[in-house]
């Protein structure tokens, strides 16, 4: 059995510090030993600030540097980031102000080295710090993902690849999620976090994981050895079906199962928690995928009110799918694979996925979910 655990907790840090400080005390932290490196791996997906729930809160990502300092070890907080420079997200999300005075280096993901994963993957780069660590916490941010449905324990790893190889990966699993997600459950399992706490505090729903996405406070915060594990309880706690969110379903192949997983705590029931829409990338006759691509299916748009025409979502954009001219950014929706990375980088949160309302209408005449 795999254990979850769960607490109710506040980002006040008199409350928090303890909360964190049992995660770690029950889950392994005491294997830490004197001068050991131990890499602590958050959420910082963009430069933002804390109310808006994209990044892993600096009150949490200081209590376990704090944890680790009492044990002696050398804790280095390290992330590769999708847009912004490393140390202007630290800045602007309020993590250097937090760890200010304790002994953490604060390290960007840039060597990597080559893991095999196997197939249909076999070797893929993975930082080498993450690699090599003696020790590594998980630190993800409770958010929804307009790609995968959320981002959680096992997708916040994909962050150990480094730079634009992740855009790179994208492209390689092109439309098919069930790939993808089959991709995001290897390099879980290949990096295999020591410790998994994941910052459910203030969360994310709606289109997510970006600026697109709607705070939106629960209150909890979970541990587990296991990521996939928590995982699972994120979505016995939201009343989602675990098996339908992609990396869910890969990662049991594996385990842990779904039936494996204990929760230990009080799971509390949150109700209308807004999840993105997810229709399908691509459906029907593979001689009509091209019109449907174009027309039918979900597709990133953008709010014409909020574009700054800064060309994030175009340089990060895995199959340059995206051009723009002074006034407007373009979408080839033929060539566009439906990874929302673009969603990812805006940094404005003016793109969304939206279907088209006779993609809708198809759809469900044709019962296509």
């Amino acid at each position: 059995m795999t254990e979850v655990i769960i607490k109710s907790a506040e980002y006040e840090y008199d409350i928090l510090k303890p909360v964190v400080f049992e995660f770690m005390n029950a889950l392994g932290g005491k294997r830490i030993s004197q001068d050991s490196r131990v890499i602590i791996k958050p959420n910082l997906l963009a430069a933002a600030v804390p109310e808006k729930a994209i990044v892993t809160h600096p009150m949490v990502i200081r209590a376990v540097v704090e944890f680790v300092n009492e044990r002696g070890a050398r804790p280095q907080i390290s992330d590769s980031p999708a847009i912004g420079t490393f140390q202007k997200i630290l800045d602007e999300s309020g993590i250097t102000q937090a760890i200010k005075g304790l002994n953490v280096e604060c390290r960007e993901f840039k060597g990597a080295v080559n893991v095999d994963i196997g197939r249909p993957f076999n070797s893929i780069e993975i930082a080498r710090d993450a690699m090599e660590a003696d020790f590594l916490i998980n630190l993800p941010k409770l958010k929804t993902h307009a790609q995968m449905k959320l981002t959680l324990g096992v997708k916040n790893t994909f962050g150990c690849i480094i730079g634009m190889k992740k855009p790179e990966w994208h492209l390689r699993s092109g439309v098919d999620r069930e790939l993808f997600a089959d991709l995001l459950a290897r390099i879980s399992k290949a990096v295999k976090p020591d410790i998994t706490i994941m910052d459910g505090i203030l969360s994310m729903e709606g289109q997510g994981p970006g600026k697109g996405g709607t705070p939106r406070k629960l209150g909890v915060v979970m541990g587990s050895r296991s990521p996939a594990a928590i995982d699972i309880a994120v979505c016995k706690m939201i009343g989602l079906d675990p098996l339908s969110l992609l990396t869910n379903k890969m990662s049991a192949l594996t385990g842990p199962a779904i039936e494996d997983v204990t929760i230990t705590g009080e799971l509390p029931a949150i109700s209308e928690f807004e999840l993105p829409v997810m229709s399908p990338a691509v459906f029907g006759p593979v001689a009509l995928h091209s019109f449907i691509r174009k027309h039918l299916v979900q597709r990133p748009v953008a709010d014409p009110s909020l574009c700054r025409m800064c060309g994030e979502c175009r340089k990060y954009c895995p199959a340059h799918a995206i051009t723009q001219d002074k006034k407007k950014i373009y979408f080839d929706y033929d060539t566009c694979i439906r990874c929302y990375c673009c969603l990812e980088v805006c940094p404005h949160g003016a793109l969304t996925a939206k279907e088209s309302m006779p993609g809708s209408v198809v759809r469900r005449l044709l019962r296509i979910r």
